[in-house]
Parts: C-alpha cells; structure tokens; sequence
C-alpha cells in the first residue's frame, strides 16, 4: 500500500495552480417589476458579501457555511450559463432568488435577473440577462 501521508498531502497542500486562470467574478442581480415588459433599472445584487465580519463569525463559517456554498454553486451556474446557455442553470438562479424572496409579500410579481461580471479591475460588464419570470410560476422546492 502506498504511503497514507501521499495520499492525504494534496488534499492539505493547496495547488498553485489551482486556477488556469483569474477571470471577471460574476454577481448576480435581480430586478422585480409589476409587468412582464416594465422597464428593470433597480437591479439589486443577490447575496451581496458582508463588509466585515467578526472573528468569531469568521471561525463559526468554517464549519457550517450553507449559505455560503449554495451561493457559491450559483457562481458556477452563472458562469456555466456565460459559456454555455442552458434552461437548468437559469432555472437554478431563478430558483434560488425567488426562494430567498418568497416571504416577500409586497414584492411585485415578475422577476428577471442578469449576470454582472466585474474584472479585477473594477470594469463592469452585463454578459447575460434572463427574461422576466412570475414569481408564482417558479418551483422554490
């Protein structure tokens, strides 16, 4: 058998190449309307990320962060939607968002969001906006 430490060592030594490359970060924001063909200019970010934590919050993510990593899959959805288009990765953003406001009562029916992709730079570019959905017509399951 080979030695356990060989195997165990990538998995607790981070790769420095772990990424190919350091591409624009996407954001997601959505925007809510009272009719399918409203004009969406208040656009507001989903999840945007705390400004500061404290350490203890920090420590506390370590272990159990499900927010976090849910909003870490919708990167890779938004990301995977850029690239390649498909009906699955919208839905899970539709899915996600409308989840988050359906305890939102007051909030006008339609719901559209679009992918916002900032550079390291700071430029900021809209690569994908979905068409507006019924709030009541999206499964949040």
């Amino acid at each position: 058998m080979a030695n356990p430490f060989s195997l165990l060592a990538p998995a607790l030594v981070p790769s420095w190449n772990f990424f190919d490359v350091i591409a624009a970060s996407p954001r997601v924001e959505y925007a809510l309307a009272d009719t399918r063909d409203a004009v969406l200019d208040a656009w507001a970010e989903f999840r945007p990320r705390p400004q500061r934590l404290s350490p203890a919050a920090m420590l506390a993510r370590l272990v159990w962060n499900p927010r976090w990593n849910e909003s870490l899959y919708l990167v890779s959805c938004a990301e995977r939607l850029v690239e390649e288009p498909t009906a699955h990765s919208e839905d899970e953003i539709f899915r996600r968002i409308a989840a988050d406001l359906a305890t939102r009562s007051d909030a006008p029916p339609w719901l559209s969001f679009r992918l916002l992709f900032v550079d390291p730079t700071g430029e900021r570019e809209v690569l994908y906006q979905a068409a507006p959905r019924l709030r009541v017509d999206i499964d949040v399951r």
